[in-house]
């Protein structure tokens, strides 16, 4: 179980290596790649490996599209209440640092914070994209990186109202996500089987990704069906 209430298969049994953050940041080519403003996903270093998850699931909300933008429109509520126990810090008006949790592979573990920016919605569409983050720790840059593309289509679902026989309005909310870590592994893994290290790794990611979506996905609809007094729908399985 980490910070954020998330229990992560694999890290229950943690196998210790001899290897400090500090020890990592402190390495020559991490350095150079520092002061050179690389990004760690550009690095040509063989200890640097990419884990890549995407996740698709539709909230299903009983009320129209206006009501839904006008609510999406308003992150600064809901945001932050939806993305507990996840740690979230506003930077600026549209963007917002959130702490994903652990992640980690054979007892090496980062604790990623990133920073996203909700971009305004266009013709019903939202976007959610990563931006620097400016306060995050120096001896944890040349660790990791990350990118999170996200988005959240708006689709006025009368046609399943329809069928449904329910004569209220009802607006699908289509959620993707698309997220890549980079991390900088210590040497004493790169031992390891070449397929292990980025099969587990690989896995793990899909578990932290799944378990984080799903639940932010249902917070959002109990959220706005709970702020309109509606009666929010039962939980649905995930798309993907």
């Amino acid at each position: 179980m980490n910070k954020s209430g998330i229990l992560l298969p694999g890290l229950v049994k943690r196998q210790e290596l001899p290897l400090s953050l500090s020890t990592a940041s402190a390495h020559p080519s991490c350095k150079a790649e520092l002061d050179s403003g690389l990004l760690l996903r550009d690095s040509d270093d063989p200890r640097v490996r990419r884990y890549a998850s995407a996740f698709a699931d539709v909230m299903e909300m009983r009320a129209s599209s206006p009501v839904v933008s006008q609510y999406l429109d308003h992150h600064e509520g809901w945001f932050r209440r939806c993305a507990a126990p996840m740690s979230v810090e506003a930077l600026g008006t549209r963007g917002y640092a959130l702490t994903l949790g652990t992640f980690g592979n054979f007892g090496f573990e980062v604790e990623p914070t990133i920073g996203l920016e909700l971009l305004p919605q266009d013709q019903g569409l939202y976007r959610i994209l990563t931006v620097p983050h400016p306060g995050g720790d120096p001896k944890l840059e040349g660790l990791y990186d990350v990118e999170f593309n996200a988005s959240l289509q708006l689709d006025q679902a009368n046609d399943a109202a329809v069928a449904s026989n329910d004569p209220r309005p009802q607006t699908l909310v289509r959620w993707e996500l698309d997220l890549s870590v980079w991390v900088r592994l210590p040497g004493v893994i790169t031992l390891l089987p070449d397929g292990l290290v980025q099969s587990s790794g690989d896995h793990l990611l899909r578990q932290i990704v799944r378990q984080i979506s799903r639940r932010l996905t249902w917070k959002v609809q109990e959220d706005f069906h709970g702020s309109h007094d509606l009666e929010c729908p039962p939980r649905r399985s995930a798309q993907f």
